[in-house]
């Protein structure tokens, strides 16, 4: 298969952070690190998922969420990446669960940006099965163009300029099947690592939310926002992904160190 992976990079004194976008965004959802002060010294990676943004895949058909996840291990071992911190939104959370479930050994945090954990995260995405993909792309789109929720709009705005309808459905497949048979609640929890399941608050009423809060998940509910942090107030979702690596790095380094 040929595969062109278009990404965005930056070395730094820190381990570095790893960025998945979600179904129908990029890797510049993540580009604004650049310009905040409190990541200065952060290494990051974030790219193109294949089919989508400026990242070329030859086979189309192929793409589901185990490839998305082959992808990343590829991409991190081609980069040299080590041990890296992980973020995933949607989709890019999903990806990064199954990742950092692989190889645990190597992820030093996992903040999860609505991931899905649960059936209940995939209410639009199980309409796909029984529809032509290319159409559904297109209602999917206007759905979201008429949503009354946070950045639903400027979502849809670009949704088909972003992503291939060549992997719709399998991604989408591959989605719902993880979401009903593959145990992602368990997976999460389970993770060694420092973990954050950031989310807007219009999605407040997640049934999971909180088991993930009695086993000591940090819940980071931003306001303003919905399925979209980044979007619809990407201030308040940066300040709490840099308190949570302030406090991880805390942790982590003994106390004669910090003197």
């Amino acid at each position: 298969m040929n595969l062109k992976i278009a990404a965005v990079r930056r070395g730094g004194n820190d381990e570095p952070i790893v960025f998945l976008h979600g179904f129908g965004t990029s890797k510049e959802d993540y580009t604004d690190i650049t310009l905040r002060h409190d990541f200065s010294s952060r290494a990051f990676l974030a790219y193109d998922a294949p089919g989508c943004g400026a990242t070329r895949c030859d086979d189309l058909a192929a793409v589901d969420v185990p490839f998305l996840v082959d992808t990343a291990q590829a991409v991190l071992d081609r980069a040299g990446i080590g041990r890296y911190h992980l973020v995933g939104h949607a989709m890019g959370g999903l990806t990064a669960l199954l990742l950092a479930h692989r190889q645990p050994g190597r992820v030093l945090s996992f903040v999860n940006i609505k991931g899905t954990l649960a059936p209940e995260d995939c209410v639009l995405s199980r309409q796909v099965l029984s529809q032509d993909p290319g159409d559904f792309l297109v209602q999917f789109a206007e759905h979201a163009r008429r949503s009354p929720q946070y950045a639903s709009g400027l979502y849809a705005a670009s949704l088909t300029h972003k992503v291939h309808r060549g992997i719709v459905h399998g991604v989408f497949r591959s989605m719902v099947e993880l979401a009903d048979h593959g145990d992602l609640l368990p997976k999460f929890l389970s993770l060694p690592c420092p973990k954050m399941y950031l989310y807007g608050e219009e999605c407040a009423s997640l049934s999971y939310l909180p088991s993930l809060d009695a086993n000591g998940v940090e819940l980071a509910e931003i306001p303003h926002s919905g399925h979209f942090p980044m979007y619809s107030n990407p201030v308040a979702m940066w300040k709490r992904i840099a308190a949570f690596y302030a406090r991880d790095l805390c942790q982590r380094i003994p106390a004669a160190r910090r003197w």
